[in-house]
């Protein structure tokens, strides 16, 4: 029983899907077609189950419709347009004066290393307003005493001064000497003991060379080096040039200070000749530049100028036509009266033989001895004026205070 009543339960399931299926395809093929793109046409499962059914949005005529609104394209935005800076006019430095030198100036000679080089270029920008002092020099920048097969200079001095004829001999070397030297076909290391007395040798007799004929000498000592190790030789080569110098009546210069700070440490950067900052030395810690050559220049200019005396004056020193006129007194002429005006005395100044001053005051009477003198002589001090800080007497007068009135 239970397998039949099954069975006619699926027969009549059946039964009636068949029927509701038959029922949709006869009323999908009566439909009348519609205008195309009136409505989408469904599947047979729409029309069964109403799958997929999309119902269309409810309109409500008080409500505007939304119609987004098209993107205009961007407008590119303009970049502003770069100005072009006109460049700074650099600053223009005053052109150097020229002077045309005398013909009878008188010239300074200046030998030595490198340094010597320096030292001229300093000493020509100082001088180039003098008509009367030329600065001519010779300088080998890698030369010094101790390779004479290098170049020899107790050869060549001698015929540069025969050439320029100068009035001043300047020396300037000392900062190639840092090298073995050949003393009697042998090679002696530097700063040996037989190595500082042949140079100190060579030394003197180069010193003696330049004042053969009576001419001043200036040695310029060595300045410190980046190099701590060439510092400390530039101190024992300043030590011989000093000594060797001076014992032929030369004068040393010594310029150690102007290149070093407050510690006597070596500076790169330092005071200008104006006491400006302004650098002084080369990147290499060796060189100068061109205001540590003036700077180098300066300490030797006053020599110089003390030697040379009166051509050391420049043109800017000595006043034209212009600047004399004042100067000049005209003698006298024959018709004009010379006004004769009587001294004034101290004690007459109205000149009327009075015997008292202005407000009738009598007039002050010395005893000759003045404040110090009876101080030094006899010990006697004057006395300060009453109510001055230096007023030390124990009996002050006294100060009579009124009463102060007091106000309601």
């Amino acid at each position: 029983m239970g397998t039949k009543t099954a069975f006619r339960r699926g027969m009549k399931w059946l039964l009636n899907g068949l029927i509701v299926i038959t029922v949709g395809v006869t009323a999908f093929v009566v439909e009348p077609p519609r205008q195309a793109g009136a409505q989408e046409r469904r599947s047979i499962l729409d029309m069964l189950f109403g799958f997929g059914r999309r119902r269309p949005p409810p309109v409500y005529e008080d409500v505007p419709i939304y119609e987004p609104r098209q993107r205009q394209p961007q407008q590119q935005r303009q970049r502003p347009r770069k100005v072009k800076q006109k460049a700074k006019p650099a600053a223009v430095e005053p052109a150097p004066v020229v002077v045309e030198k005398l013909d009878n100036a008188k010239k300074v000679l200046v030998v030595g290393d490198f340094m010597a080089g320096s030292l001229g270029d300093g000493l020509k920008t100082a001088f180039e307003t003098t008509p009367g002092i030329v600065i001519e020099t010779r300088a080998n920048g890698s030369s010094g005493l101790v390779r004479e097969d290098y170049f020899n200079w107790p050869e060549s001095l001698p015929a540069y001064v025969a050439e320029i004829k100068p009035s001043i001999v300047i020396v300037s070397l000392g900062a190639n000497e840092r090298q073995q030297m050949s003393i009697d076909g042998e090679k002696e290391k530097f700063r040996t003991d037989r190595w500082l007395a042949e140079y100190a040798r060579r030394t003197g007799a180069f010193a003696a060379l330049a004042r053969s004929e009576n001419i001043p000498l200036l040695w310029v000592g060595m300045p410190p080096f980046q190099s701590t190790a060439m510092t400390a030789d530039m101190v024992t080569l300043n030590g011989i040039f000093r000594t060797e110098t001076e014992k032929v009546g030369g004068t040393f210069i010594d310029i150690w200070d102007g290149f070093v700070d407050e510690g006597g440490k070596f500076v790169m950067t330092g005071s200008d000749i104006n006491g400006q900052q302004v650098r002084l030395r080369g990147s290499d810690g060796i060189n100068l530049t061109k205001a540590g050559k003036r700077k180098l220049a300066f300490y030797v200019e006053k020599d110089i100028r003390k030697l040379l005396g009166d051509a050391a004056a420049s043109t800017l020193d000595v006043p034209g036509a212009d600047g004399l006129k004042d100067l000049v007194v005209a003698a006298p002429t024959a018709n004009e009266d010379i006004i004769q005006t009587q001294p004034i005395s101290l004690d007459d100044p109205d000149l009327d033989g009075g015997a008292s001053l202005l407000d009738g005051a009598t007039a002050l009477i010395s005893n000759g001895k003045s404040p110090r003198d009876r101080l030094v002589e006899k010990g006697e001090v004057a006395d300060a004026p009453i109510g001055r800080v230096d007023d030390f007497r124990l009996a002050k007068p006294q100060t009579v205070i009124s009463n102060p009135v007091i106000r309601n």
